[in-house]
């Protein structure tokens, strides 16, 4: 994103775009399990990890370690840290959440109590034309660092998932759909919690829709939505991170917890919002038009599959799902299946798998139809 556009997007209030003021929960009770902890958080330079560090460092953690992939961005917010922990109470580590090996080393000498889980590979298209990848860090990642907060005897193991992961049309919600299922299953025989943390798009987040539209305004347009029908929830980053916090708080071990973020918006209500928040008027000053739909995206998100009944938590804005547990044999069997599978880089092989196990997965008319397989 250039300056321009970040400067413009930061003198933007929620209201401007959300058309709701912005609301954070309450998150007192957060505190009391994060306060003298060792918080461990994956992801912790995207947009939802960094904004995760800040939270949980004001929230006075005995140690914070920050776990990323990339370097510059992990580089950048331990540097925003060390202005609110000491720096004796910080680490920074550089690993791959599918590497087992480095993994397990990592919580065997860090010994954290609390794990954030918010690495991933969060984008439909590019997951589309990367599947096996896709699988190696949301579904391999999710499951080599469930095994090692088991092993480590964590308290509590929070996912950040998403709303695509229901009935999913593209990759990205399957695969994270499949990491729901390992923290369903992973607390099952073992003492950590295992929650998952469901939510729609961001705002302002990377390669979100509202720094791509602000881009295409400063340059005169046009703006581009891929279908005037499309709706989508949405929240801000300090309102999601927040939210996660709470519901680390009420939520029962293998369950979902999903934040209501009141009614969809369409994109091109947003679109058109942005404009007049920037100064243009849409449609005229700024044309808007459609490109279509992109392989692996709907129309429509959903919060809940029809098996899914929700009950209200002690926090506000919070809902609890239980899940169904899979038979973990079977499971396990499938899963091995799906990581050979992506090892060979087979991506219609990996889709079929995915399939199988993700019963409610209705992959792209792009994908070579394949039966279904068995998952035992």
């Amino acid at each position: 994103m250039t300056a321009a556009a970040s400067a413009a997007l930061e003198a933007l209030t929620p209201q401007q775009l959300l058309g709701r003021p912005e609301v954070l929960a309450d998150v007192r009770d957060a505190a009391r399990y994060l306060r003298g902890a060792t918080v461990l958080i994956t992801g912790a330079g995207g947009s939802i990890g960094s904004e995760l560090c800040r939270q949980v460092a004001r929230l006075e953690p005995r140690r914070l370690i920050l776990l990323g992939h990339g370097e510059g961005s992990l580089f950048t917010i331990a540097g925003e840290i060390a202005t609110i922990l000491p720096a004796n109470r910080i680490r920074t580590v550089l690993a791959d959440v599918a590497d087992a090996t480095r993994i397990r080393s990592v919580f065997a000498a860090e010994r954290p109590t609390i794990v954030f889980h918010a690495a991933a590979h969060k984008h439909v298209t590019m997951c589309e034309e990367n599947v096996c990848e896709a699988v190696r860090n949301n579904v391999l990642g999710t499951r080599v660092l469930a095994i090692a907060a088991a092993a480590a005897s964590v308290a509590k193991f929070v996912m950040v998932s998403t709303d695509k992961a229901v009935n999913p049309t593209n990759v990205m919600g399957a695969t994270k759909r499949l990491a729901e299922t390992i923290c369903q299953s992973a607390g099952a025989n073992c003492a950590t919690e295992f929650v998952a943390v469901r939510f729609g798009n961001v705002l302002g987040s990377r390669g979100s829709v509202v720094p791509i539209f602000a881009e295409q305004i400063l340059r005169g347009g046009p703006l581009r939505i891929t279908d005037r029908r499309m709706k989508r929830y949405f929240m801000t980053i300090p309102e999601a991170v927040s939210l996660i916090l709470a519901a680390g708080t009420s939520a029962r071990g293998g369950s979902v917890c999903v934040l209501d973020m009141g009614e969809p918006i369409a994109i091109e209500a947003i679109a058109e919002r942005l404009c007049r928040a920037l100064g243009r008027e849409p449609h005229t000053e700024i044309p808007i038009v459609e490109s279509g739909l992109r392989p692996g995206e709907k129309l429509y998100e959903e919060l809940l599959t029809a098996e899914e009944g929700v009950a209200a938590s002690t926090i506000d804005r919070v809902f609890v799902a239980p899940q169904r547990r899979l038979e973990f044999g079977s499971f396990e069997t499938a899963m091995m299946r799906l990581f050979a599978a992506a090892r060979r880089d087979d991506a219609d092989g990996v889709v079929q798998i995915i399939g199988s196990l993700v019963p409610s997965f209705t992959p792209g008319a792009h994908w070579t139809p394949a039966p279904q397989l068995a998952i035992a």
